[in-house]
């Protein structure tokens, strides 16, 4: 049996150490061959913007678009519906992949069986 993890993370760019550790269990997760699903919450948005996670070093962290990339290739990236219009992003504007939601479907993934959920 598989187990999910959902991540939510509430930091961007401004906090670089919580961001970074959110991306990094993300990818080590989908490494893992757990099942990971990753929301960008508030400032954290802009990491689903191209070109911001290259923008983004942190000295002896794993390069966030190497990370990014796990994430997309194995896991799932969505960017919350009300933060993504707040800031006057669309589906056009995010990295291929990255899908757009709301609360709704993040309580649906958190509360189902066999999933862990944290907040960074």
């Amino acid at each position: 049996m598989s187990r999910t993890l959902v991540i939510k993370l509430t930091a961007g760019a401004e906090e670089p150490e919580r961001a970074n550790q959110a991306f990094t269990v993300a990818a080590t997760a989908v490494a893992a061959g757990a099942t990971v699903s990753l929301w960008l919450t508030g400032e954290a948005v802009w990491f689903a913007v191209p070109g911001r996670a290259e923008a983004f070093d942190l000295p002896h962290a794993a390069p966030l678009t190497e990370l990014v990339a796990a994430v997309l290739d194995g896991g799932q990236l969505t960017v919350c519906t009300q933060c993504a219009k707040r800031r006057d992003l669309t589906a056009d504007d995010l990295l291929p992949g990255t899908r757009i939601a709301g609360a709704p479907a993040f309580t649906e993934e958190i509360l189902t069986d066999n999933t862990q959920a944290i907040v960074y």
